[in-house]
């Protein structure tokens, strides 16, 4: 009979596994370049903004860049949390939307498209996170109890409350709002906005988490082999539910920041937002497959698509090219991925 290999015998130094961690870490080096590897290239999107126009590199249009990415940024960092445990979200897009939408009109005046209630702002923003989280525990009830399929769920979920706030709103836009609303994006903290430094916070805070914390570490464990994590002892559903949940109060966060840019909630708030936050999300290295990216990559690739679109709006090229390009972008870092990973991408 062959002999097994017992766990004594790798212990007392079986070569099989150390020749696999060695044929293994050039791809794990190749990975963590590749996050890198996108700072020279918004370098040269800034050298050659420079060109384009006299008015891009000027303190003004930079800090209306990163104000202008804060929103995305937050939006990028729940949907990339929520991928690396192997799920998605497509829904955040509408929380965008609807959750300020609820908030602002629990506040306003029935005269004002309101509920009448004229609730404190205080509440309305607190019910601004109330309704995010509530979206990402329904999400996080149908996908990890029930086990339906996330993307179906969520698009489901995209769709009802896309129409929800159509509905809310009969179309029309919400003016009327306390400017508590609209202080995210208007207070101006060390000279730029407050909405920069809370994304800035919030990767951090991500950052220093998946890095040091046994949570954050159980996030790549459960994306890249669920019944592995679960055997290890990891909470695979609880924490994949508490990831939904997190994820959408960070889009509540990021329609607030959206509502104070703009200065009104349309009914159209937030629409087409979720394409742009999967290209952020690829190109800095989010693996759709889950259990790989960092939130450095991320970041980086929110910073890579705001220099773009500012531009391509500089340049005055016409917005329906907008999405066409980021498009290609997120088939060139496909192409990429593959060469730096070397696995192929479903």
């Amino acid at each position: 009979m062959k002999p097994s290999v017992s766990t004594s015998a790798l212990a007392a130094g079986d070569p099989g596994p150390v020749s696999t961690g060695q044929r293994a870490r050039p791809r794990i080096e190749l990975a963590r370049l590749r996050d890198f590897a996108l700072l020279p290239a918004l370098l040269l999107l800034i050298v050659i903004g420079g060109f384009v126009s006299p008015s891009f590199l000027t303190k003004a249009n930079l800090i209306s860049v990163l104000g202008a990415s804060a929103a995305l940024a937050l939006l990028v960092l729940a949907e990339s949390l929520i991928v690396l445990t192997g799920k998605f979200d497509l829904s955040l897009e509408s929380t965008v939307g609807i959750a300020p939408a609820v908030g602002a009109m629990l506040v306003m005046p029935a005269a004002s498209a309101g509920f009448g209630l004229e609730w404190p702002a205080f509440v309305g923003l607190v019910a601004i996170l109330a309704v995010g989280a509530l979206i990402g525990f329904i999400n996080g009830f149908l996908v990890v109890r029930l086990r339906l399929n996330a993307f179906i769920v969520t698009l489901a979920m995209l769709i009802v409350l896309r129409g929800m706030l159509v509905g809310a709103t009969k179309g029309g836009t919400l003016f009327d709002m306390p400017p508590s609303f609209f202080a995210l994006a208007t207070t101006i903290v060390l000279g730029l906005p407050l909405s920069v430094w809370l994304a800035a916070v919030a990767f951090a805070i991500a950052a220093f988490m998946l890095r040091y914390h046994r949570v954050g570490r159980a996030l790549y464990a459960i994306g890249g082999n669920p019944d592995a994590a679960r055997a290890a002892g990891i909470r695979v559903e609880r924490i994949t539910w508490g990831v939904f949940v997190l994820g959408s109060i960070l889009a509540a966060l990021g329609g607030l920041i959206v509502t104070g840019y703009v200065g009104a909630i349309n009914a159209n708030q937030g629409n087409g937002m979720i394409f742009t936050v999967f290209a952020a999300a690829v190109i800095g290295g989010i693996s759709l497959d889950g259990g790989k990216g960092t939130m450095f990559g991320a970041l980086l690739g929110v910073l890579l698509l705001g220099v773009v679109q500012n531009l391509l709006t500089l340049a005055q090229v016409p917005s329906f090219w907008v999405q066409a390009i980021y498009g290609a972008i997120i088939l060139g870092s496909l192409m990429v991925a593959r060469l730096a990973g070397g696995e192929a991408q479903n």
